[in-house]
């Protein structure tokens, strides 16, 4: 189990499945939500304030964000400190299937490209490929 994912997505419904299908699989002990990359980015700084160990281990991205979109919060993301950062993994999770977005995102540090809308296959690799932990969902 990951002690904590955060959401950063714009859609309230969208947030609201996602929290859902989360906790429904029990991947994490705590789901976190940032309605846009800026609400993140105080959030993580925090985190940073906390300890390493407040840092969430997944990070599902979206793209298409007001305020601060997901590529300017990838940007913002690699001034925060190292450490804390060197544990988590962030997956663009969006609508966006434009070939020039998937391809600007592997110029910065994501894991993962997924398409909405979340779901527990998707979750399953997720964990799988990047946490090593067994395909039980």
């Amino acid at each position: 189990m990951l002690p904590a994912i955060l959401l950063v997505d714009d859609d309230a419904t969208t947030n609201f499945l996602n929290q859902r299908l989360l906790r429904n699989l029990q991947v994490s002990r705590e789901v976190r939500v940032a309605l846009n990359g800026a609400e993140a980015l105080a959030l993580l700084q925090a985190c940073c304030q906390e300890g390493p160990d407040a840092f969430p281990a997944l990070i599902l991205l979206d793209l298409n964000m007001p305020v601060m979109n997901g590529f300017e919060f990838l940007e913002a993301y690699q001034q925060l400190p190292a450490a804390p950062r060197q544990h988590t993994v962030i997956v663009m999770l969006t609508t966006s299937t434009l070939d020039a977005d998937q391809a600007r995102a592997q110029q910065l540090p994501i894991a993962g490209y997924l398409t909405k809308p979340l779901t527990r296959e998707n979750m399953a690799t997720v964990l799988r490929v990047h946490f090593n932990l067994p395909p039980h969902l």
